[in-house]
């Protein structure tokens, strides 16, 4: 079949915490899903002239030939979800998420493709459960049309979109419901920030309930002592104890970029910890693990299994953030993700990416002369730009020198500064000096791989 083309209105759907609630009760989750499409969902879509072009399991794809029936079929799901579960359990309840764009899209096969869709999967994202989130466009050919409210959200980057899109969401009375301010979005600190929520206890003892605090406590501790996170306290995160919610929620709420939350369950003598990370604007899982113990000494455990979720965790959140900086274009950089940019290239170790690197690394500091880890960064490319002999040691040193000792006065808690700076005293013959750096590097991030310095050490 040819492929052809056609301005279309975009609707895509998910369910908020489809694998929370397949995991409680996966065939309840699936009877209940079966039930809302056939006697909801369907109806709607097909009173107001939509196609059901797929569906993906936990969420759903429709097609419509106006903004206009688009808006009103995704109103009337959301308001004939909150008739049906208004008064079930938060954790019981099913919720759907809606993204809705309107742009040029290549239908091929009954299938629908191009930006237009990836744009509306990526709104669907950035809705609350029960929420709509709309393009501009959306808005603007909606406005005098339909009696909604919209409520501006900035100009959002969405992954694998060239260009920044401005988004909207639609207010709650638009179906009836009393009219709620929106709670701002938090500002996003200028450093990867992470909230730990309560572990949820599995296991049928309640008494177990203090072990699944206590691990997300000691967790909470571990990843403050990293001066490159910013994690959000205790008595913040702890407020979600007990209550289902949407890791994207949480990100709006809390001002964080990354959510971490697991569970614990205990079958005899064995422990089953299990531990997940995701990005909270898009929902995406970047790290996940899963721990097995006996249960011998249960504070040795909880030491043990915290020890090794921290230790994992710095390095997955430096991969995504890497990830992330990647996606945006060269001239939008701040700081933070020129630095990152930086980092990426370095861990190539070839020539043509260490100069690269150098450039990214002078781009975060004209950027932030006051950011000490793009001067950490600038002075590791330069150590291995002797490797392609660029430079030369003597040279490399007393630059590098001067770049950590730069670091360590605008923070002296930076330990990847210290431990650079140690490298090379004790290179100059400083072993004392050398020795109190290395000391203050581990004490202030006890699971710091120490870096070794340049070739120009050798």
């Amino acid at each position: 079949m040819t492929a052809t083309r056609r301005l279309a209105a975009i609707l895509a759907a998910d369910v908020a915490g489809y694998s929370r609630l397949i995991g409680a009760d996966e065939s309840g989750t699936l009877q209940a899903l079966k039930a809302i499409r056939a006697e909801l969902i369907d109806p709607t879509i097909g009173a107001h002239r939509g196609r059901l072009v797929k569906t993906t399991g936990d969420g759903m794809l429709v097609e419509f030939g106006s903004v206009v029936d688009a808006l009103r079929c995704a109103t009337e799901v959301q308001a004939g979800m909150a008739e049906r579960y208004g008064t079930v359990p938060m954790e019981k309840r099913i919720e759907f998420r809606i993204g809705l764009h309107q742009g040029d899209v290549v239908i091929e096969d009954d299938d629908i493709f191009g930006e237009a869709v990836n744009v509306a999967a990526r709104l669907e994202g950035l809705a609350e459960p029960g929420g709509i989130c709309v393009s501009a466009r959306v808005r603007g050919d909606a406005a005098g049309k339909l009696d909604l409210a919209f409520e501006d959200m900035g100009q959002q980057e969405l992954k694998n979109i060239a260009r920044p899109v401005r988004v909207y969401r639609v207010r709650a009375d638009r179906v009836g419901e009393p009219i709620i301010a929106a709670q701002p979005s938090l500002a996003l600190p200028d450093k990867p920030s992470i909230a730990v929520l309560p572990f949820t206890n599995m296991s049928a003892d309640p008494d177990h309930e203090f072990f699944a605090d206590g691990i997300a406590e000691d967790m909470i501790t571990a990843l403050s002592r990293y001066p490159s996170l910013f994690v959000i306290a205790r008595n913040s995160s702890f407020t979600y104890k007990g209550r289902a919610v949407d890791v994207k929620q949480v990100g709006h709420e809390l001002g964080v970029r990354y959510v971490l939350e697991g569970s614990v369950r205990k079958a005899g003598n064995r422990l089953r910890v299990t531990a997940q990370m995701a990005e909270a604007e898009t929902g995406n899982h970047v790290w996940a693990e899963r721990y097995d113990r006996d249960l011998a000494d249960i504070f040795a455990v909880q030491d043990e299994i915290t020890e090794a979720v921290t230790i994992a965790i710095a390095p997955a959140i430096a991969r995504a953030e890497q990830q992330r900086a990647m996606r945006k274009p060269p001239e939008n950089l701040d700081a933070w993700a020129a630095y990152q940019r930086g980092m990426w290239h370095v861990s190539k170790f070839t020539l043509d990416d260490n100069s690269l690197a150098e450039h990214f690394f002078q781009q975060a500091i004209d950027l932030d002369p006051t950011f000490s880890g793009a001067y950490v960064g600038l002075a590791i490319a330069q150590s291995q730009a002797t490797d392609f002999n660029r430079r030369g040691p003597g040279e490399t040193m007393s630059s590098v020198e001067t770049l950590a000792r730069r670091a360590v006065a605008l923070d002296g808690a930076d330990a990847e500064a210290r431990s650079l700076l140690s490298g090379i005293l004790w290179h100059r013959g400083d072993y004392e000096g050398a020795l109190a750096e290395v000391e203050q590097a581990l004490a202030t991030a006890p699971n710091l791989v120490l870096r070794t310095t340049c070739s120009a050490q050798h």
